[in-house]
């Protein structure tokens, strides 16, 4: 009987703590050392996302990016539809063009390549200050509250950009403060920058 419950015990831990392990297993079958030899420079994947989003949002295009760094989004890929392509300008805005399949859901990058589009994002249960904010600023919370992604997202109503990252969302940004953003430093300026305050 003891035996029995030691099995339920493990069952149930290998589901609860499931993004927990894959992330751990990740780490093991590519050591940061060995990932980091994998990854295309970051600067050229910098330049072509930022490429993408100015394209997008000169277009009045809505678009969300999930962009992995330890943590793996691997649950989020298995939600749309699975790719295995190289970061490029052109496929992003092609990715997010309306009126096609993928356009309404998230791109998942991991190291330069495109793992998956139209790839469903957890939604944030905070309350932000501003109501105007979409379902897809909640979507690039709610992956940033549960991940360390850097999720950027182009408005469809403003045009504007914004990047949510653990948990708080800086809107508003140029282009120059989301290369500086994807090239690991955080955005200096304070203004339109918006918290998402816990749910009451």
């Amino acid at each position: 009987m003891k035996w029995w419950w030691w099995q339920l015990a493990i069952i149930a831990a290998l589901i609860l703590f499931q993004p927990e392990i894959r992330a751990l297993l990740y780490r093991l079958r590519y050591p940061r050392a060995v990932r980091f030899l994998r990854r295309v420079p970051r600067t050229e994947i910098a330049d072509e996302i930022v490429d993408a989003v100015d394209r997008l949002s000169r277009s009045g295009q809505g678009a969300i990016l999930a962009i992995e760094q330890e943590m793996s989004l691997e649950n989020y890929v298995e939600t749309g539809t699975e790719l295995e392509a190289n970061v490029s300008s052109d496929l992003l805005v092609t990715i997010f063009a309306p009126y096609t399949p993928l356009h309404d859901g998230a791109v998942v990058i991991r190291d330069g390549v495109i793992l998956g589009a139209g790839c469903i994002l957890p939604l944030s249960q905070a309350v932000f200050s501003d109501r105007t904010l979409g379902t897809r600023h909640r979507a690039a919370v709610g992956l940033s509250e549960v991940s360390d992604a850097i999720v950027v997202v182009v408005s469809e109503e403003n045009a504007s950009i914004s990047v949510a990252y653990k948990g708080r969302l800086f809107r508003t940004l140029s282009t120059l403060e989301l290369r500086d953003f994807l090239n690991g430093q955080m955005p200096r300026h304070t203004t339109e920058q918006v918290v998402a305050t816990a749910r009451e």
